[in-house]
């Protein structure tokens, strides 16, 4: 392998895995609000990317066998380009909705592959004392990717529309073009860059026989299986229903929330521009979402999971309130608007990590890394069946109504809780668990 420094090429890999994320989950809610698509349509299609990430798992065994995980890594980033550019070019068609839907799930699909291909390179490319050491800069330039993303990106789309008159889909448009040459650019890089890890270099590892479909299949198969019968049947179900209600309110609240900011006031919203609303939510709700992750992180690494369990749960539902408060005062003070989502935010950022470290707690044992993936893909349809029908129950009650509900079902978060079993020492640094 050549010796490319990590400093050339982790950055940049975590970034373009952030960037496509955060565009079909979030940027495309701005966009098709603006566009004139109701709530109830924004939420239901948009929920639906959420797919690629469900059923992932399904296939990355497949990316082992089929070329290497860096051929895998430039090829989804030259697609994702491609499906940018697809989503620019059919904004201001009239089958723009079609079009951009169509795009955004090239989009999914590609990403949620390159996410896969991704990870897998990461563990290749660096030796293990690398990868320990690059796992906080992976995440940062993560961040970085959803910040510019979720902030910068929607206040250039903003400011474009001051320039040319309001002319909201060529604005857009623009904005997807710029995102489209970012990628062509770094695919550009990653083609050049990327190193070709000896163990990719032959079809055998290790003098290994390359796999046959039919092995993987056997072993996707068991790798599932064990899945659901690694536990006692009590505990797989305790476990399921932590890993798809924990989140409920947060399944309801994260679209209907940002569609809240941008909404008209006459319709009950705040009626922030893309410009104050890419520097609320994009910009200070990140920076406090992250803030909330490192302290979880740390607390939890020092004192175990089982310690600041209930802590993270209020965290993470509690805050919640805020959008009461704001869909009743209706503030228009921006100090405000940011303290609340700051507030909001970095709950949720700290009550998550009980969430993520629970999926780790519950993979552990054989097939760890499958059990993993299969964590996530529910921890992604914990999201996507809440997010089909939060826009439509929002229309049906209005925003004041729909967020004293999201408060209702914090209820759910404590109950599906109150029944886990987690090891005191679990999280503690070199602590071994043994129940879950």
């Amino acid at each position: 392998m050549l010796n490319k420094s990590p400093w050339s090429w982790v950055p940049s890999l975590y970034f373009a895995e952030g960037l496509p994320y955060v565009a079909v989950m979030t940027v495309s809610l701005v966009l098709y609000k603006q566009l004139g698509l109701s709530n109830a349509d924004i939420t239901f299609y948009t929920s639906w990317l959420y797919l690629p990430w469900v059923i992932k798992p399904l296939w990355s065994p497949f990316i082992d066998i089929i070329r290497t995980k860096r051929w895998w890594i430039v090829s989804m980033q030259l697609l994702i380009g491609a499906a940018f550019g697809g989503v620019a070019f059919t904004i201001p068609t009239s089958f723009w909705l079609q079009g951009t839907l169509c795009f955004f799930w090239l989009m999914a699909f590609s990403s949620a592959t390159h996410d896969i291909a991704a990870d897998g390179f990461y563990m290749l490319g660096l030796n293990e004392h690398d990868q320990a050491w690059f796992v906080g800069i992976r995440s940062t330039f993560y961040r970085l990717a959803t910040i510019i993303g979720q902030g910068v990106l929607v206040m250039i789309a903003g400011n474009l529309q001051v320039i040319y008159r309001n002319s909201i889909p060529f604005s857009w448009s623009l904005t997807f073009y710029g995102l489209a040459g970012i990628f062509i650019a770094l695919w550009l890089w990653h083609s050049y860059i990327l190193p070709r890890p000896e163990k990719e270099l032959s079809a055998t590892d290790n003098n290994e026989a390359e796999p046959t479909l039919g092995t993987l299949l056997n072993k996707t198969w068991e790798a599932v299986s064990t899945f659901f019968t690694k536990f006692p049947l009590r505990l797989t179900i305790i476990g399921i229903l932590f890993m798809l209600l924990y989140r409920m309110p947060e399944g309801l609240l994260a679209k209907v929330s940002a569609l809240f900011l941008i909404d008209a006031t006459h319709n009950g919203g705040l009626g922030l521009s893309p410009q104050e609303y890419g520097f609320v939510q994009g910009t200070v709700g990140v920076i406090g979402l992250t803030l909330g992750g490192i302290l979880g992180g740390m607390l939890a690494g020092r004192d175990g999971l089982k310690r600041w369990l209930w802590p993270m749960v209020c965290a993470i539902t509690l805050p919640d309130v805020v959008y009461i408060y704001m869909s009743y005062a209706l503030p228009t003070n921006l100090i405000i608007i940011n303290i609340c989502v700051f507030f909001e935010q970095f709950g949720y950022g700290f009550g998550f990590t009980a969430y993520m470290l629970y999926l780790i707690l519950y993979s552990q044992g054989n097939y760890k890394t499958s059990h993993y993936a299969l964590c996530t893909a529910f921890m992604a349809l914990s999201m996507m069946i809440p997010g089909l029908f939060a826009g439509a129950l929002q229309e049906a009650v209005g925003y004041k109504m729909f967020f004293i509900i999201v408060m209702l079902c914090c209820t759910i978060t404590f109950a599906v809780t109150a029944f886990l079993k987690i090891d005191p020492n679990f999280g503690k640094k070199k602590a071994e668990t043994k129940e879950v």
